[in-house]
């Protein structure tokens, strides 16, 4: 099992994370809570140990159906999720203040069915708490024993110079990083070295769109998040591209008698060291589709033509 031991703790983690959106049953289609509880099994015993989830997805529904899938293997797996996005009265806005930071863990931990987290991340930068009054609340809740290690999430290299007085506690950043979503590259690996931080990747499929399973006349129906157009992965010329994309990928899948999913992972597990790819899975073939990943390599050439083609 390819795994990697996050920085400034003992946790050691497989370098695939299943996260838990799908598990907030909302916005991604018909989902089967039953069906995603037995995703997460088949993953456990496919060797993944890590679970990534945040308390915002499905208000608080993918936390408890994790915490109630997992107790049985709580001491073998490591659980992460996230705070920082408030819903109440239609509205949404994004808290980092301490005070809330109290609230938000607490109640994640009730719905995790765990007395602790093992890594605590935030989900978005509020731009009104000072980022040293966030970084010291969730250390005393470190120090406490409440969390394992703190995490970031959706951040920027602007913020760099406020964070990296606190780099030898944070051991993860997550951000957008695809075949389909290079974008933020260069900003990652800067991040990555600047705060000697693992990189964990969220839309590694391109929300579905690499797993091989969509052509041109995909189409998704108004309960899928995917119907709407700022799902650009699946809409005009970025559609056209995600399918020579896939394309390239076909071949070297069947070269390695893998899933195309696969191949998308392992690009992404190849192309940035020390990462840790995140995949969303509401079925039991999802987890083990995904999985395989771990236990092949692209050669030099197949990794150079998923580079180009995807630039």
């Amino acid at each position: 099992m390819d795994s990697i031991i996050l920085q400034n703790t003992n946790l050691t983690v497989s370098r695939l994370c299943i996260g838990g959106c799908p598990a907030g049953e909302y916005g991604w289609g018909n989902v089967s809570r039953a069906e995603v509880q037995h995703a997460m099994l088949q993953a456990v015993e496919h060797g993944v140990n890590f679970f990534d989830t945040a308390d915002t997805y499905g208000l608080g529904r993918s936390e408890e159906t994790l915490g109630e899938t997992l107790r049985p293997h709580r001491e073998k797996v490591v659980i992460a999720t996230k705070f920082g996005v408030r819903v109440a009265g239609g509205k949404t806005w994004f808290d980092n203040s301490p005070a809330y930071i109290e609230t938000a863990l607490n109640e994640s931990r009730k719905r995790l069915q765990t007395d602790y987290i093992d890594l605590y991340q935030v989900h978005y930068l509020d731009g009104v708490t000072p980022i040293d009054a966030m970084m010291e609340a969730l250390i005393r809740h470190q120090q406490k024993g409440d969390i394992r290690a703190i995490g970031l999430s959706n951040i920027t290299p602007d913020v760099l110079p406020s964070l990296t007085p606190y780099a030898d506690y944070i051991a993860t950043f997550q951000n957008h990083y695809s075949l389909a979503h290079r974008e933020d590259e260069a900003a990652m690996r800067q991040m990555a070295h600047m705060l000697t931080a693992a990189p964990l990747t969220w839309g590694s499929l391109g929300q579905g769109i690499l797993t091989g399973k969509y052509d041109e006349t995909v189409h998704f129906d108004e309960n899928d998040r995917r119907s709407r157009g700022v799902y650009e992965n699946f809409y005009g010329d970025k559609l056209q591209k995600n399918l020579r994309i896939v394309a390239v990928m076909r071949p070297i899948a069947q070269a390695h008698h893998v899933p195309v999913a696969s191949v998308a992972v392992r690009w992404i597990l190849q192309a940035m060291q020390g990462s840790v790819v995140i995949t969303g899975v509401k079925t039991p073939e999802q987890a083990k589709d995904n999985a395989l990943a771990l236990h092949f390599a692209l050669t030099d050439d197949e990794l150079a033509a998923l580079t180009e083609v995807s630039a």
